[in-house]
């Protein structure tokens, strides 16, 4: 029997669940990994959609409250595991900042990022969520200049979000690569959490792969 304590994270390898698997290495906090084979479309079956009839992961189920949505699910683990550590207290002066760059990652750069990927032009900038590409960019990278971490000194579960997103669409082109992005996406790729769940992601990847080769 699983106990209330733990986290149930529905996962797919080299996914945006990578990051939240992240986050609960660097907190600690236990966690059983509930594996979605994405390339046959488990992802799609009722018993998933059940979980998020969006049939996107990550999800995560702690006792009994289930969450989806990088941000959520961010927001949730690094206050309930890592309260004054990863995550800013409520009284805390960056608390403002740490929520405002969490939620800027799932309100403006997600969907610029997808429309620069699309090659969709964004609406008006009254209308678009993240007024344009060049803008929202520039306002993210005069943030990270501050450095070493988002918030300055201080690592925080931000950090993870923000690092594993820069490291994916940094390589792929989607993101310039300026030396601000460049180096703040490997700063974060060489945590030890980060390395020990790409090393897993690469697997898990292989062997979804070969299963549906075979």
């Amino acid at each position: 029997m699983t106990s209330p304590n733990r986290v149930t994270l529905f996962y797919a390898p080299q996914t945006r669940a990578t990051g939240m698997r992240v986050l609960l290495e660097e907190i600690g906090a236990p966690y059983d990994l509930h594996v979605l084979n994405m390339k046959v479309g488990e992802q799609r079956q009722p018993a998933y959609l059940a979980i998020n009839p969006l049939g996107k992961v990550p999800a995560i189920r702690h006792g009994d409250a289930l969450v989806t949505e990088q941000v959520a699910i961010t927001i949730y683990l690094a206050d309930l595991f890592s309260p004054g550590g990863l995550a800013p207290a409520l009284d805390d002066p960056l608390r403002g900042p740490y929520l405002r760059w969490i939620a800027y990652y799932g309100s403006s750069f997600e969907p610029a990022v997808v429309d620069r990927f699309m090659q969709r032009e964004p609406g008006p900038a009254e209308m678009s969520p993240y007024a344009d590409y060049d803008t929202m960019l520039g306002a993210l990278e005069a943030q990270l200049a501050t450095g070493p971490y988002l918030l300055g000194d201080r690592f925080t579960a931000a950090d993870v979000l923000w690092g594993i997103a820069l490291n994916w669409t940094v390589n792929f082109g989607l993101v310039p690569k300026t030396d601000v992005f460049v180096r703040y996406a490997e700063r974060i790729a060489a945590r030890p959490a980060f390395q020990r769940v790409e090393q897993a992601d690469a697997a898990m990847a292989a062997e979804h792969a070969a299963a549906v080769g075979g």
